[in-house]
Formats: C-alpha cells, sequence, structure tokens
C-alpha cells in the first residue's frame, strides 16, 4: 500500500442528500445474493455450492425475523426506528422492495437447487427421490419406518370450534391439508383445515436401504399417508408450510434490573407468540387452502412465498458430513502455528517478548485455548477475566475458564447474554459456570458486551504483569474455522492497565479513567473514528500524503460515511472491504469519485476489522470488534485497539491488506447504485484468490517473521 498524494479535484462537490445512502436493507440482500452466486457458481464444488444454498437460506430467516420485522411494526405505527437515516425511500416502498427483491432471489436460489446442483449430486451418487416413484422393496421400507417411528410422534390437529387453531412454530415444518370429515349425525361431511407438525427429533431425511446415498423428505413420506393420521377422513388437498416470526427480544426492564438472566428467559418465551412476518408454502398449493391457513396470521401482501423445492434448505447440512465425497468439498487444512507459539511454547514468555498477531482461520485458534489453559494451570498466575459473546454449543473456552476456577484462581467472565440468536445457550454457560465458581457478570441492560478481550494477572519475579489477548473474533472454536479473524496477544503495560479498567467498568460502573490505548464505545469509538478520517481529509486538503483503509462486516453509519466523503472531495484514496450492507455509493462525481468498494465472498467468512489511516511509512493501524454502525458507537461496549510492534504493522500494511484488494476471483466491486459486479483479472494477469493464498505456505512474506530489536520492549 504505497503512500498516495491527492490530486486536484476538477469535479464541483455535491451537497450530501438522502439520495446519496443506499438503503440498507436492499443492501442486505445485495449481499445475500452474492451469497446466492457462490451457489450459483459452477466453478465451486458440489457440496460447497449446497453449502452456500443453505447459508442463504439461513440468512434469509435471520433477515426477516430482525430487519423485516423491524421495518414492518415500523409501517404498522409500533416501534420507532433505533437508528434514523438519511432515506429516500418511504417505510411502504422500502417494505415493497425488499419483499420484491427477495422473491426474485429465492425463486434464483431454488432453481439453482432444481436444475444444477441437486442433478450434480444425483451424477455423483446423493440422490433425494420422490417416494412414490420407488420400487417395492423401497416403499415397503418406508411403510415400516412411518409405522414404526414416525406415525407414534405425530399428532393430527383438524381445526374446528372445539379445537381452534394451534400454535404453529416459528420455522417449524408443518403439513396443512383441507380434510373432509364424515358427520355422527348425518350422511354430510364437514371440510376442517388441519394441520400435523414434523417436529425435528424426527429425521428430516430419510436414508433409503442400500448402497447408494439416497434420500426422501419426511414432509413427502407424511404427505402420502395423511389419511392413515386422519382416519375416517378424506384429504381433499395437502401442502407444506413454514411460517417466520419476529424474533425481537422484549425484556422487561424492571425483571432485567432484578435478574438479566430469568428476563432473557421470559422474553425467550414470548418470542413463540410474536406476529408472523412470512409464510412459504409449496408450489401449486390449493388457494383455498392457503387462504384458510393465512387468515388467522394477519399476513401482508408479499409475505406469502410460493417455494418451489423442500422448505428451509438447512436441511442439507447433513449431506455436508456424508462419507466418501472429498472430491465434492473444498480440500480440507491444518491451521498453522503462528511463529513464536508452536507445539509446547511457553506462551508468557514469548508474549513478554513480543506482541503475537493471529490471523485465523489460516493460523490456529487453539492458540487461544491453549493461552488460557496454561494460564490455568500456572501457579504464579492470579486472575482471568475474558468476555463472552458466541461462545458456541460446545466451549473449551468455557472449560478452561471453570478450571482454571477449580484450581483457586480468580476468574470472571463477563457473558452477554443478549447475543442475538445465542441467548438461551450463554444463559446456560453462565450458570454451569455460576456453578463452578466463576465470577459471572452479566454486562448491561442497555449495551451489549460486544468487545473480545481476556486478560490474565500472572505474579513474576515479585511484580504483577499482565497479559492481554484481544481479537475481532468470537470466542469460539467452532467459528474460528470458517471466520476470519484477528487476534493479538500482548504484554505491554499499557495494554494491561487499559484492559483492568475496560473490565472495571464492565463488572463496577468504574468511569473516569483516562485511556492509553483502547478506544471504547458508547465513550469515544465514534468520535475517535470521526476525527481520524477528518485528520486525513485535511492532509490532503494541505496536499501531504493521505490515505483510508476500511475492513469491516457493515458500513451504515451516516455521520461516517458522510465524513468519508467529505475526505474523497478533499482527494483522498478511500479502500473499503465491506462484506454486507455498505450504505455509502462509491465512483459518484463530485461526492465519492476515490471511494472503492469491494465485497469478498469466500469459502470462510470475512469477519476481521481492520483500520488504517495514513500512508507509508507513518500510517496508524487498527483493530477493533466494531463495524461503522450506529449500534456498535451507541449502544455496545467495543474496542478499537492499535497494533504497534512494526513487523506486525508491516505484515498487515504489506502483507493481508494488499492480498486483499488484489483479489480478482472472488470480489465484487460495488457501483454507485448499489449493485456489485464481478471483479476480474485485466488481460494476461495471474487471477489472484485471497483467500487461497493465505492457505498457501508460506502464508505471509518471511520478513514477518523477523523480530527487530526495539520490537522486544513490551
Amino acid at each position: 500500500m504505497a503512500p498516495l498524494v491527492p490530486k486536484p479535484r476538477k469535479s464541483q462537490a455535491l451537497a450530501i442528500g438522502p439520495e446519496h445512502f443506499v438503503n440498507r436493507e436492499l443492501s442486505w440482500l445485495e449481499f445475500n445474493a452474492r451469497v446466492l452466486e457462490e451457489a450459483e457458481d459452477a466453478g465451486n464444488l458440489l457440496l460447497e455450492r449446497l453449502k452456500f444454498l443453505s447459508i442463504f437460506s439461513s440468512n434469509l430467516d435471520e433477515f426477516m425475523m430482525v430487519r423485516v420485522s423491524g421495518l414492518r411494526e415500523q409501517m404498522q405505527g409500533l416501534a420507532e426506528p433505533e437508528d434514523r437515516m438519511p432515506e429516500a425511500l418511504s417505510l411502504h416502498d422500502q417494505f415493497l422492495q425488499v419483499h420484491e427483491r427477495t422473491h426474485r432471489l429465492v425463486e434464483r436460489q431454488y432453481r439453482c437447487l432444481r436444475e444444477q446442483v441437486l442433478p450434480g449430486l444425483a451424477q455423483a451418487g446423493i440422490r433425494l427421490l420422490d417416494p412414490d416413484a420407488l420400487p417395492p422393496e423401497h416403499q415397503q421400507h418406508l411403510k415400516t419406518f412411518f409405522q414404526q417411528t414416525v406415525f407414534p410422534v405425530l399428532t393430527p390437529v383438524a381445526i374446528d370450534p372445539s379445537h381452534p387453531t394451534p400454535h404453529l412454530r416459528s420455522r417449524g415444518l408443518y403439513l396443512a391439508a383441507m380434510i373432509d370429515q364424515a358427520s355422527y349425525r348425518s350422511a354430510s361431511t364437514n371440510r376442517l383445515l388441519a394441520v400435523v407438525h414434523l417436529p425435528p427429533v424426527l429425521p428430516r431425511l430419510i436414508r433409503l436401504p442400500g448402497e447408494a446415498d439416497s434420500f426422501v423428505l419426511l414432509e413427502q413420506l407424511v404427505g402420502t399417508r395423511l389419511e392413515q393420521l386422519f382416519s375416517g377422513s378424506s384429504i381433499v388437498c395437502w401442502t407444506t408450510i413454514r411460517i417466520t416470526r419476529d424474533a425481537d427480544l422484549d425484556i422487561d426492564g424492571d425483571q432485567a434490573l432484578q435478574d438479566l438472566s430469568q428476563a432473557v428467559e421470559e422474553g425467550l418465551k414470548q418470542l413463540r407468540h410474536r406476529d408472523v412476518v412470512r409464510l412459504e408454502v409449496a408450489p401449486g398449493a390449493d388457494a383455498t387452502l392457503v387462504a384458510a391457513v393465512c387468515r388467522p396470521l394477519g399476513l401482508m401482501p408479499g409475505e406469502i412465498y410460493e417455494v418451489d423445492g423442500p422448505l428451509d434448505l438447512t436441511v442439507f447440512n447433513e449431506w455436508q458430513s456424508l462419507p466418501g465425497y472429498p472430491h465434492l468439498h473444498d480440500e480440507p487444512f491444518t491451521p498453522k502455528r503462528p511463529v513464536g507459539l508452536g507445539e509446547g511454547a511457553n506462551f508468557f514468555e514469548t508474549i513478554r517478548q513480543r506482541d503475537v498477531l493471529i490471523h485465523h482461520p489460516y493460523e490456529s485458534f487453539g492458540c487461544v485455548t491453549e493461552f488460557l489453559q496454561q494460564a490455568a494451570e500456572d501457579p504464579d498466575v492470579l486472575a482471568i477475566k475474558q468476555t463472552l459473546y458466541r461462545a458456541g454449543s460446545e466451549s473449551p473456552i468455557i472449560r478452561a475458564l471453570i478450571a482454571a476456577a477449580d484450581k483457586g484462581k480468580s476468574v470472571t467472565a463477563v457473558v452477554e447474554l443478549l447475543a442475538r440468536f445465542d441467548e438461551q445457550s450463554n444463559v446456560k454457560w453462565a450458570r454451569q459456570m455460576e456453578r463452578a465458581g466463576v465470577h459471572v457478570v452479566y454486562g448491561f441492560v442497555d449495551r451489549k458486551t460486544h468487545c473480545k478481550l481476556t486478560l490474565v494477572v500472572r505474579r513474576e519475579a515479585g511484580r504483577i504483569r499482565r497479559y492481554v489477548h484481544l481479537g475481532t473474533e468470537n470466542y469460539n472454536a467452532a467459528t474460528s474455522r470458517i471466520y476470519t479473524d484477528l487476534g493479538l496477544f500482548t504484554a505491554r503495560e499499557s495494554f494491561g492497565e487499559d484492559a483492568s479498567a475496560l473490565f472495571n467498568y464492565l463488572t463496577g460502573y468504574s468511569t473516569g479513567y483516562q485511556w492509553r490505548q483502547f478506544t471504547v464505545s458508547p465513550d469515544n469509538l465514534h468520535d475517535r473514528v470521526l476525527q481520524l478520517i477528518d485528520a486525513e481529509t485535511e492532509k490532503a486538503r494541505s496536499r501531504r500524503p493521505a490515505r483510508i483503509f476500511a475492513k469491516l462486516n457493515q458500513l451504515v453509519d451516516p455521520e461516517v460515511i458522510a465524513a468519508l466523503y467529505r475526505a474523497s472531495q478533499a482527494g483522498v484514496p478511500v479502500e473499503l472491504v465491506v462484506r454486507g450492507s455498505c450504505c455509502l455509493r462509491p465512483g459518484v462525481t463530485g461526492l465519492s469519485e476515490t471511494i472503492r468498494v469491494t465485497s469478498i465472498l469466500d469459502r470462510f467468512l470475512e469477519h476481521s476489522r481492520v483500520y488504517v489511516f495514513g500512508a507509508e511509512p507513518e500510517e496508524e493501524v487498527y483493530l477493533a470488534s466494531a463495524d461503522w454502525m450506529p449500534r456498535n458507537f451507541r449502544r455496545r461496549v467495543e474496542i478499537m485497539f492499535p497494533v504497534l510492534e512494526p513487523t506486525l504493522k508491516r505484515r498487515i500494511v504489506q502483507g493481508i491488506l494488499p492480498t486483499l484488494v488484489q483479489d480478482t476471483v472472488k470480489a465484487r466491486l460495488m457501483q454507485s447504485d448499489g449493485t456489485y459486479t464481478r471483479v476480474t483479472p485485466a488481460i494476461g494477469q495471474k487471477p489472484l484468490r485471497a483467500q487461497l493464498q493465505f492457505l498457501g505456505d508460506p502464508p505471509v512474506p518471511a520478513y514477518v517473521n523477523e523480530v527487530a530489536e526495539q520490537d522486544l520492549r513490551v
């Protein structure tokens, strides 16, 4: 990333208006469209394409439950937006455009499944079959399986005045049918709506006997046997349905002040009864049947999705673990050990000598776990403190904290109970740690603790030394293998003091500390980011070298976007790598001509946040837990921290970042209208795929392994 001198501007600067901001919801849908492109890409292996179809489905579920449900409530006058955005579209227009775009994307998703992925997998030996077209021996197997395993579990419900409409679970799978029930009093029949819940305790994909990997869907098996469930009635028509409910967790403020964990559990129970925001039905469903299903749900136009294929494609995640198909997967890899932290390394010795940067998943997250395990075993370690946002269902990190508490160390865990969709898991872990003697703190009621921070306090030669780990990642061993992140180990005194002060704030509301290295939200992160952008703007105006680089997940904050526009108008080169939503419009004459926005969608989820301000060799390099969004600046506890060791700065600025921005295989370039075009190599240029480059050996230039004498000080 060579220094750039801003060029004099020739175009007249534009005044910044609402039309210069991309709608956040539509921008997010463009991100999910890029996920879908990976499924449609014939250059990807078949089971990887199926994985992206599944990710598209789970992403869309969350989008409907959170973003679209919030938009819906605002339209109905039931809620105010948490953040006011410069918006050229009315709420009604946003709602209509969101559903119109989503319908088109879902049609593409299922066309890809039907016409490309499933036929390709069938040729490779993995088949999804129609139960009605099976040979007699398989028909008999399904009959036996239904009678012995499925039938006893199902509960058929016919709806009439004495049997009211059952509660439909969000994201649950149901069969809905119209049945003609014989009357006990006359020869006539009563036509009733009936539903059958297909509970997750039953396998959704039923394997057929034989050598081939052949399956049928549970809903098709049950659908052909509904008359057994509704004995004495005739089945007029049936279809598969799935609903999605609003998942915005409401917490009772008074109860939260008494017991936040109990308030969260009560709030989770209330989610079961939130409004329905989407209904998915199988294609060709009878209109009368669909109308009967919709009647009690209060659906709005556009919220009914006719899906030509299995509802909820996450069902196919099961196929990812089928043995015998390595040629349909990306090649497996083994994360490398970071320099200085090889097998059996003493973490405290290494970190005491120099800072250590870890690039996940290319370098092992196991080092973070080993650091805590060594701390748990070390008799000189006095205390361990850690923030936990998403720990996962199986957590070696939490087991290490419990082991440390068992050995009598002072262990504190700040657990964020309101991490969306991880609330129940986090409540479970919090209570398990409490029983083991860990001091558990739940953070704040009005802001989420999203920073990633570990502090180990150790007694050494008559003094106390603090060891710190900070990162852009969650302390989740499972996601560490599929998310790209950066973590930093350091024993610098200034970092240790800031870490102690931050934990004092999280556990004891301690304030008034003057941060030495950390920038913390909601304290001063927003102001600091704006100051750093404005400083580059002033450099450009005075014709000095200037540059802004930011890699983040989402760029939404209107004040930051406006500051970037002003920087561009001054001539500052601005390079943004934004994985998801980006509300900034790049390349607009007189507004953002010097801004380039790319998005990389590949095997691993780009998750790291890296910010660089200034031109080499005087740049400032920061890592952060925060995206540039109002919620991160105002309603979360976040950290931005500098990378100070020169060799590590060089690794980021000369190794990692250039590789990302030079990607010509998996990068997409954002256009000023909010759409994206695929980046392709120039004529004669060798294609570069950044993530494959990082997976190579060595993953970074050799100079990053050097340790300069001046870097040994802490």
